[in-house]
């Protein structure tokens, strides 16, 4: 007697299951609901309606149940929304929206992929018909069309997550002035602040009112009202806040819900009900460097369960190893990655931890477009084991995190990384790539070759009176420096050494890091012991101060910034 498979959704983990299971069993009945109009479309695309780089909202749909039933003999059902279960008689009730009728779906295994809601607080205004949330083709295509309306120029976007960061650089290049308004003190939660500045410096130049620090008060006609008291223009407002694992239909089941508020499954993706699997975003999941439960709204994983949920139905070995957060998103003329944990998370969860920045070509210097790439390694000292990285760049930023991002999935080490053989041509790369440089440079503080400070320690170093060498050449010093630093270019610091004190610490920068670590050490060796480098340097320093004294008016610290 064939199977029976109810599906409960059909995104990403959903359909990706249905089609796991077909492939495994071509006799199984497959049944696939979604309470929507729409099954298998591409969620993560949404945002990129709205500049016409995917003109036409139809492009965002991947396949529909024609299509379903034709190639995978899988019965796609749209408009119908399963309200309740009967785990004892195994039985979905179903309402059907098109007919406005109540049916019933029996099953032998059911899987539940509801995904997540939007967050929308309580606060005056936000039922207001020019307040929008984006998380389906239909919303998408709403917002589309209101914000194309004669007279609507300003939008206002709550939360800078990546669907609020997409949505607001997307209406940005579609020509309309936008305000991203975030609560916390940053946007792009898994960049470390010193990476993160360079975001808010792009966002800021190309256009984009940037408001960190405050939260939505209230929604007016025409207005946002902030915490603060700022008003901010407003003829539609987008809340990207935040999303919450749909559990409702789970709860009603009786289901176990973890401790993070998502449906509890195991390592195959079954919840407490023997018969009823769940995957996607109303999941809770292991974390494999935290050691702790967490939850993870994006698509690959989503699809990563809806295989191992489907092999386990048909005894096929194949189990969650734990997730570790990988993503990358493209911010106007910067991709930006990540990868694990970073170091503000990585210091919460109680790791000795230390983390590198560096700054290197993405490919070799002569070769066209060539740009500097912004990388930082998050590492544990007592493991070494590696813990994270974030990279932004004009380049190929993806590939090295995917680097590491392997390297984590192994438990490898700084010293797994520092030998790890890459491909290398000068269009694509440098010999020694950004992230072997990382391994490097985290391996030689380990071993304590030198010390570091990080661009985030410059502001309070300088504004108590420490000693800084810049070591660049004289010329390089017009575009801006330190305020009070010494120069003494590495060409002629072998010479000057008794310019330079030993009875306080002495801090070195360059452009980028290298020549003021070769200065380092070269101090180091000359009998100086309190000398330390600053990791980014001058172009760290610049991008990481810029945002905050261009937006808050504070007395900058260099005198002038230099991004080249």
């Amino acid at each position: 007697m064939s199977k029976k498979v109810v599906v409960i959704g059909g995104v990403a983990g959903g359909a990706s299951t249905a089609a796991r299971v077909r492939r495994l069993d071509e006799q199984a009945e497959i049944v696939m609901l979604e309470k929507g109009p729409h099954v298998s479309f591409s969620n993560c695309s949404l945002p990129f309606h709205l500049s016409g780089i995917v003109p036409k909202s139809e492009k965002l749909l991947m396949m529909d149940p024609v299509q379903f039933k034709k190639k995978y003999n899988i019965e796609a059902r749209v408009f119908q929304e399963a309200v309740n279960i009967d785990k004892a008689r195994k039985v979905v009730e179903i309402y059907d929206h098109a007919k406005q009728q109540t049916i019933e779906e029996s099953y032998d295994t059911l899987v539940l992929s509801p995904g997540a809601k939007p967050i929308v607080p309580q606060l005056p205004g936000v039922e207001s018909n020019h307040v929008f949330t984006v998380r389906n083709v239909v919303d998408i295509e709403r917002l589309q069309q209101y914000v194309t309306r004669d007279g609507v120029q300003n939008i206002a976007v709550i939360g800078g997550g990546f669907i609020g960061v997409e949505v607001a650089e997307n209406l940005r290049l579609a020509g309309k002035d936008v305000a991203l308004i975030e609560f916390a003190p940053q946007v792009m939660a898994p960049f470390d602040d010193d990476m993160v500045q360079i975001i808010h410096k792009e966002m800021h130049d190309k256009g984009v009112q940037l408001i960190v620090e405050d939260g939505l008060a209230s929604i007016e006609q025409q207005t946002v009202t902030l915490q603060s008291g700022k008003v901010v223009k407003a003829d539609a407002v987008v809340l990207a806040i935040g999303v919450k694992p749909d559990t409702t239909l789970a709860e009603k089941a009786g289901l176990k819900i973890g401790e993070t508020g998502a449906i509890a499954v195991d390592e195959h993706y079954v919840t407490s009900d023997p018969s009823i699997y769940a995957v996607g975003d109303a999941i809770e999941v292991h974390h494999k460097i935290l050691n702790e439960k967490t939850r993870l709204a994006l698509a690959g994983p989503a699809q990563k369960q809806a295989r191992i949920a489907a092999d386990h139905m048909y005894g096929i070995e194949n189990r969650h190893r734990g997730v570790i957060g990988s993503s990358s998103i493209k911010i106007f003329d910067f991709n930006c990655a990540t990868t694990g944990i970073n170091e503000r998370v990585a210091k919460a969860a109680g790791f000795d931890v230390d983390s590198v920045y560096v700054l290197s070509a993405d490919k070799v210097g002569l070769m066209p477009n060539s740009n500097p790439m912004h990388f930082k390694l998050v590492y544990d000292k007592k493991t070494t084991k590696v813990l994270g990285a974030q990279a932004i760049g004009k380049g190929n930023v993806d590939k090295r995190i995917d680097v590491v991002a392997t390297l984590i999935s192994f438990d490898g080490t700084v010293d797994d990384l520092k030998d790890l053989e890459l491909s290398y041509s000068p269009m694509y790369g440098t010999a020694k790539d950004v992230v072997n440089m990382a391994a490097l440079v985290a391996d030689n503080l380990l071993a304590g070759r030198f010390e570091q400070v990080h661009v985030s320690d410059v502001r309070h170093l300088v504004e108590s009176g420490a000693y800084f060498i810049d070591v660049r050449e004289v010329g390089e010093l017009k575009n801006g420096m330190i305020k009070g630093a010494h120069n003494i270019p590495l060409s002629e610091l072998r010479d000057r050494l008794d310019e330079i004190p030993k009875d306080v610490p002495v801090y070195v920068y360059c452009r980028s890091a290298q020549r003021s670590y070769n200065a380092t050490v070269a101090l180091k060796g000359s009998g100086f012991t309190n000398v330390k480098n600053v990791a980014g340097s001058f172009l760290g320093i610049s991008l990481h101060e810029y945002f905050r004294d261009m937006t808050t008016g504070r007395e900058p610290i260099v005198t002038g910034y230099n991004f080249k």
